[in-house]
């Protein structure tokens, strides 16, 4: 995504109000956030439709879809400049859409991960793209709280995800946590081909640097392969290392062609930026923590204490409710202190969290008093870290370098997000767990937050302060 910031706004969008184009491209961002959180709450029910396939598989329900849409994000957005970010925003609309269906039609788990890629390219697509014809639809004034509204309802759609999910499920069954995408999807089509007008294509045609895009899904997809099926009988050690080993050649291999390719995936120069390069690193070891808690608590709530899925899902929707308020005061402060005070504390707390649920939570349900606080403090502490970790990766970047160095930010957590998975599948997804199958995963974690603070210490992105 090239910088928008100072784009033209075409005369037919200056004189009507661009509130309407506002809520277009956020229909089609809630989406695809809703989407995310919503498929934690469907594990279960997937395992019991799909009883012949193993917890390995299914993880690529979920995983599958993470490592295209963080490869692909990061072109996405010159591909929106290249050809017109009205016709890509409509494409990725209409490829999630198209993608939703088959998901909910597939018969097999196979047909669900292929359908789950080709919705990851339409996720990927529109993403990049609402975002520029937001920032082309606004005066220049208007923009800083577009863009905070547009994060939001990311926000408000990540938390509702797994309460909305676990009802629907439960009352119409797992197709319609897909489903679910059509009607609010056709509108935001419908909408967006009439009320959008089409930008100004780039004279610069971009490269798609399909070589590293394949270099590092190979890397990714063996690595975290290896994790998922690490506990399956089927595969030896010697299978396991030589995957292990081909995400590894294939990492480096990646940076190899970054480093010669003319127009490379993803442009190593942005990582001379100190701040960048310890944001990334805390980004994904952070990206890693979260989606293993998120997922942990679905795997705790309805096997040790035999929740049913509605109830398990309105018993996590506290913390990420804590996201919101605590992101919005967080960012203000931020732009007057720095982020590091933020990313440190937030981390901290994020591993006190992790002692709480390895130490409070029993087999008997105690939701109140052993559940509840580790909850809120797991909200607040992602309402600390994940905005100031987008936040900061770019503040110390050139404009010229903004758009691309929040995407591959973005990728990073996405990365992150697949490992958290495979490491949670990995270490629960044996059919009956017990409470004591958690104390790793919850070490595990606590260790990444850990990490996640100490990768944060060189990070400054104080104001630097003028002259007097």
């Amino acid at each position: 995504m090239t910088d928008v910031v100072n784009a033209p706004v075409p005369r037919a969008e200056a004189a009507a109000s661009p509130w309407p184009v506002f809520w277009v491209a956020s229909i089609a961002g809630f989406l695809v956030a809703l989407d995310t959180t919503m498929l934690f709450a469907a594990f279960d029910p997937l395992r019991h439709a799909f009883p012949n396939a193993t917890a390995a598989d299914l993880s690529w329900v979920l995983n599958a879809y993470t490592v295209v849409y963080a490869t692909m994000l990061i072109p996405a957005g010159g591909l929106a400049d290249t050809h017109g970010r009205k016709r890509v925003f409509l494409l990725g609309v209409a490829l999630f859409l198209a993608a939703s269906a088959a998901c909910g039609l597939a018969n097999s788990v196979g047909w669900l991960i292929a359908a789950r890629v080709v919705q990851a390219v339409g996720a990927a697509l529109l993403t990049p793209a609402s975002l520029s014809i937001l920032l082309a639809a606004f005066a220049q004034t208007q923009r800083a709280v577009v863009v905070s509204l547009w994060g939001a309802v990311g926000g408000l759609a990540a938390a509702v995800g797994p309460s909305a999910g676990s009802f629907v499920i439960d009352q119409f069954g797992w197709p319609w946590a897909f489903y679910i995408n059509l009607p609010l999807g056709g509108l935001a089509l419908w909408r967006g081909a009439v009320l959008l007008t089409e930008s100004e294509r780039s004279a610069v045609r971009r490269r798609v640097d399909f070589v590293g895009m394949g270099l590092l899904m190979l890397a990714v997809g063996a690595i975290t392969l290896a994790i998922v099926e690490s506990d399956v009988p089927g595969w030896s050690r010697t299978e396991l290392g030589a995957l292990v080993a081909t995400g590894l050649v294939a990492a480096a291999a990646f940076v190899a062609w970054a480093r010669r390719a003319p127009a490379p995936l993803v442009d190593l120069e942005l990582f001379r930026n100190r701040t960048y390069r310890w944001v990334n690193l805390a980004t994904l070891s952070f990206g890693t923590a979260f989606s293993m808690m998120f997922l942990t608590f679905f795997f705790f709530m309805m096997n040790v204490w035999h929740y049913s899925l509605p109830q398990a899902g309105l018993a996590v929707t506290p913390g990420p409710l804590m996201v919101m308020p605590t992101a919005i005061i967080t960012g203000r402060l931020a732009a007057r202190l720095g982020h590091r005070r933020f990313l440190v504390g937030g981390s901290l707390l994020y591993a006190c969290s992790s002692l709480w649920f390895l130490m409070m939570p029993g087999a008997q349900p105690q939701y109140l008093s052993h559940w509840l606080p580790g909850l809120l403090m797991s909200g607040i502490s992602v309402g600390l870290v994940l905005p100031s970790l987008s936040a900061a990766a770019v503040s110390r970047l050139p404009m010229a370098h903004y758009a691309v160095g929040s995407a591959v930010n973005q990728a990073t957590r996405q990365i992150g997000s697949a490992l958290g998975v495979a490491l949670t599948v990995a270490l629960l997804g044996h059919a009956a767990l017990q409470r004591a199958d958690f104390t790793a995963l919850y070490v595990l974690h606590g260790a990444l937050a850990l990490l996640t603070g100490l990768l944060c210490l060189p990070v400054d992105t104080r104001p630097h302060k003028a002259p007097a």
